[in-house]
């Protein structure tokens, strides 16, 4: 095979390469919106390059240039038996991606988000102070330059020794190993009254799980959705997280949650749960209460016992409210008061700000 080189073309490349880059920002977009649906998500650029010319350009990409270079770079792949174009583990992984970098760059400008942590201990990142040389310490962390000084200092060159008590390390950051269990609203208000709540609880999601894998791989992260009843989420499934039919059976939620941390060998655990609306459902001698009028003192005490339980289990709740009525709220601060968590009534906007905020700082308060 031969190749042949030639000068850059701005003309010939460069516009094609922003033209992708440009569709590819739009076609990730309308992935969030239509839960990991290629085919809906193509559908939808379809009507907006015809609605708004995006590929007029005659130096740019047309629509199934765009397409094929999805398929080239194995973004998309098509399914033999049925034909219908889905998103590959190579997608998925680009939108947690993607949404990690949004939420943190909303932090940055927020001015949030920076917490350094208060204590040191065993840890990954390595500190200028120093400290004596104990028992189990990593000796990677050894201060050579340090203990050869004290050695030198004790007995000078003419008695030159190593003993125990010459030996330094250099401090490392507070270590916390933590297990998180995301709780996720899928009930059928989160898309009511004209409003996507699903999408950002999505979108977080996402994002918390690149956080984690990426930055803190000795926590663990498991997803728990729920509506009429709970169910555990994998994180290559979260793009496809759709709303159903469903009423809020937070109990059978935070049931599901406890059952997950009780096997995490982690000391530190906690549980945050994004919901909009107040709990309607829940489960009686195996047949499904539900009231979706008004708080029903039958379901939301027994959602107030789950919390208490939590509370004994040392589990934290912080509940992150994408709802203002003070009703709702009232009960979130029931919630918080019994299980002595944390709550944020968080706008569609900065949910995902609220989250990491939060993760980050108490992660790093956790004591070991």
């Amino acid at each position: 095979m031969r190749f042949r080189y030639s000068e850059w073309d701005d003309q010939r490349h460069g516009a094609a390469r922003s033209s992708f880059d440009t569709l590819f920002d739009l076609f990730q977009q309308l992935l969030y919106h239509t839960g990991g649906d290629a085919a809906e998500a193509l559908n939808w650029l379809t009507q907006l390059d015809e609605r708004y010319n995006l590929t007029g350009d005659e130096e740019g990409m047309s629509l199934g240039e765009f397409i094929e270079e999805l398929q080239n770079r194995g973004y998309i792949e098509r399914d033999d038996e049925t034909g219908v174009v889905q998103i590959t583990a190579k997608a998925e992984r680009g939108l947690r991606e993607r949404s990690l970098e949004e939420i943190f760059s909303q932090l940055r400008k927020a001015g949030r988000g920076n917490h350094r942590t208060p204590f040191s201990g065993a840890g990954d990142e390595r500190q200028p102070e120093t400290r004596p040389y104990a028992f189990g310490d990593d000796v990677s962390n050894l201060d050579v330059t340090g203990t050869l000084s004290n050695a030198y200092r004790r007995g000078g060159i003419g008695d030159f020794s190593l003993h125990e008590d010459d030996f330094q390390v250099f401090e490392t950051d507070h270590h916390t190993s933590v297990a998180t269990v995301l709780m996720i609203d899928l009930s059928h208000s989160m898309i009511l009254y004209g409003e996507d709540r699903i999408t950002p609880a999505r979108k977080t999601a996402l994002a918390l799980a690149e956080l984690i894998t990426r930055q803190y791989p000795k926590d663990t992260l498991d997803i728990v959705a729920f509506g009429n009843d709970a169910w555990e989420v994998e994180i290559k499934d979260l793009p496809y997280l759709q709303v159903g039919p469903f009423h809020t059976n937070t109990r059978a939620g935070l049931q599901r949650a406890r059952d997950i941390l009780r096997r995490r060998k982690n000391r530190n655990k906690q549980i945050f749960l994004i919901t909009d609306g107040k709990p309607s459902a829940h489960f009686e001698y195996g047949r499904l209460y539900k009231n979706a009028y008004g708080l029903d003192r039958r379901i939301v005490n027994k959602v107030l016992d789950e919390a208490a339980i939590c509370r004994r289990e040392r589990i934290t709740i912080t509940t992150f409210m994408i709802a203002r009525d003070p009703y709702l709220q009232n009960f979130v601060r029931q919630l918080t008061e019994v299980n002595q968590g944390r709550a944020y009534y968080a706008s569609l906007d900065d949910l995902g700000g609220f989250l990491f905020e939060d993760y980050v700082r108490n992660r790093r308060k956790f004591t070991r």
